[in-house]
């Protein structure tokens, strides 16, 4: 299976379950794997042959920034959730960390895969 990637986007939204954290965007950081088979695209070098990752980062970015979720858990399944609809993806991982909601951490955050026949 071949792998598009997206890493380290940036979005800034509602996530967190203290009242300060409703009041407040905070930066998620998402990094994203879709399952393709890109043997059409690399013969034909054509972006409609293959995921055009550029549609969606845009797509996913607009999503995550417009939602407002307490857990980072719920905002990675509805992402991915969107993504697999939207794209009609068969598989994706999906990791949003979220830098600094514990002191003295780097970042916490959540991994999920996901197929569309799931």
């Amino acid at each position: 299976m071949d792998k598009i990637f997206l890493s380290a986007i940036s979005v800034d939204c509602i996530v967190g379950i203290w009242a300060w954290e409703r009041q407040v965007r905070q930066t998620v950081i998402l990094d994203l794997e879709m399952a393709a088979d890109i043997r059409r695209a690399a013969a034909s070098d054509r972006i409609e042959d293959t995921i055009d990752y550029k549609r969606v980062s845009d797509r996913m970015r607009a999503f995550v920034a417009e939602s407002q979720f307490q857990l980072v858990e719920t905002l990675a399944e509805r992402t991915a959730t969107f993504l697999l609809g939207e794209f009609a993806l068969s598989w994706i991982r999906l990791t949003v960390r979220k830098p600094g909601a514990l002191a003295g951490s780097g970042d916490v955050g959540v991994t999920i895969e996901r197929s569309a026949a799931s």
